[in-house]
């Protein structure tokens, strides 16, 4: 039953947000299923017991490939599902916390919380980036391939 309720609300969050920032209306379902899906990849790698840096950035690489696909497919620029599709993975509540043990002068806590959000932020970043370059990759040697 909790996984019915972790695919529910990471879709309702990316589509939300989606929403939230205007993006086309035939793409909202479209944006809430690539949360969905960075979200339920992370949730399967930690109960498998795969490191949370390992897990985000493996995620957020199956976000950018499948923004990519919808990309491509109907049109889009692929920001709209990038965007909304990370945002289950963005460690805002692990932010929060280290701010409020910031204030409540608990800075060890604060310090190790803020690193660990550092540090998902850096793995949302490099499953991004690995993505498009390996996107590039693909499209110069497909394209090195038609030429000769």
């Amino acid at each position: 039953m909790m996984f019915i309720e972790q695919m529910i609300t990471s879709f309702v969050a990316s589509a939300a947000f989606g929403i939230i920032f205007n993006i086309p209306k035939d793409s909202v379902l479209k944006c809430g299923f690539t949360g969905m899906a960075g979200w339920i990849c992370y949730i399967t790698l930690s109960y498998v017991e795969v490191d949370m840096m390992m897990a985000t950035a493996v995620s957020s690489f199956l976000v950018a490939i499948i923004s990519l696909i919808f990309a491509k497919k109907y049109k889009t620029p692929i920001i709209i599902f990038t965007v909304g599709g990370i945002i289950p993975l963005v460690p805002g509540g692990m932010a929060y916390d280290a701010m409020r043990n910031f204030v409540e002068n608990d800075y060890n806590a604060a310090i190790n919380l803020a690193a660990k959000a550092f540090m998902i932020s850096g793995a949302i970043a490099i499953g991004l980036v690995f993505s498009e370059v390996l996107h590039q990759l693909f499209r110069k040697s497909s394209l090195l391939k038609r030429m000769t």
